[in-house]
């Protein structure tokens, strides 16, 4: 797994979510589809290697909002992004200013916006935009899905496309699962505890930030929960709320799967 992750200087998160075992035969490809953070803090190293993956398709899923305060450096010649959804401040941000907080409220903060992030619209028609993007790409173009840490809304579009593909819940869970790794959120907790609450003037424990750090595999099992109680399946939400058809389907797995 360790070898998905891709070494930046200021883009974190990094990874290439090809190279499963399909149900429908072969492998997702590797390097065509990739998953990120966001590109405010490239460096000119950062952009070289960047240049050299081909990317020709991203999905921004940030809020306008975050786009405006942290503008990407490097976008992709086909940037899709959604003016829906805009905040004054980051929706996390306002709950951990409340006066009592601590680490099981963050915990069900999180698992609650995964509950809803799936059906908010700005996201579905992110998320419908992507597919049809990726149905249509030719050759060896090859796509990114990005947000602002590149773990939660990032997350549930990349599960989505493995479902696809034809990749396997286990893997799945585990490509899902290495942003832990990626972004080394036992070393890095204690000093972004000491910043949030320095900009925030509080004094949450150190546990509180983990959930906005890293992820946690119920966070992703909430979300596909969710989607099968409300659309009744993947499926039925892929092609129902998504309206990724039967054909747009084969033409990404035509694609993105080695048979070989």
């Amino acid at each position: 797994m360790n070898n998905r992750i891709l070494p930046f200087d200021g883009v974190r998160n990094f990874r290439d979510f090809g190279g499963y075992a399909s149900r429908h035969g072969g492998n997702v490809k590797r390097g065509l589809l990739f998953r990120s953070g966001h590109y405010a803090e490239a460096t000119e190293a950062d952009l070289e290697k960047i240049a050299d993956l081909g990317i020709h398709l991203q999905a921004d899923l940030r809020r306008p909002d975050e786009r405006e305060k942290q503008p990407g450096i490097w976008s992709a010649p086909n940037t899709l992004t959604h003016d829906g959804g805009r905040e004054t401040d980051a929706p996390h941000t306002r709950f951990l200013t409340q006066l009592e907080v601590d680490a099981d409220s963050a915990d069900g903060w999180m698992n609650d916006y995964y509950r809803l992030a799936p059906y908010k619209p700005h996201h579905t028609e992110l998320f419908s935009d992507w597919f049809r993007h990726l149905a249509g790409l030719e050759g060896d173009a090859a796509g990114v899905v990005n947000c602002a840490a590149g773990k939660d809304r990032t997350g549930i579009l990349c599960a989505l496309t493995h479902h696809v593909l034809g990749v396997g819940e286990e893997d799945i869970r585990s490509d899902y699962n290495l942003t832990n790794e990626a972004v080394n959120v036992s070393l890095f907790l204690p000093d972004a505890a000491k910043y949030f609450n320095d900009m925030l003037g509080k004094h949450h424990d150190v546990e509180v930030y983990r959930p906005f750090l890293g992820v946690r595999l119920r966070y992703l099992e909430t979300a596909v929960a969710t989607i099968t109680a409300n659309s009744g399946s993947l499926d039925a939400y892929l092609s129902d709320t998504l309206f990724v058809d039967d054909a747009m389907q084969t033409a990404i797995r035509d694609r993105l799967i080695d048979p070989a």
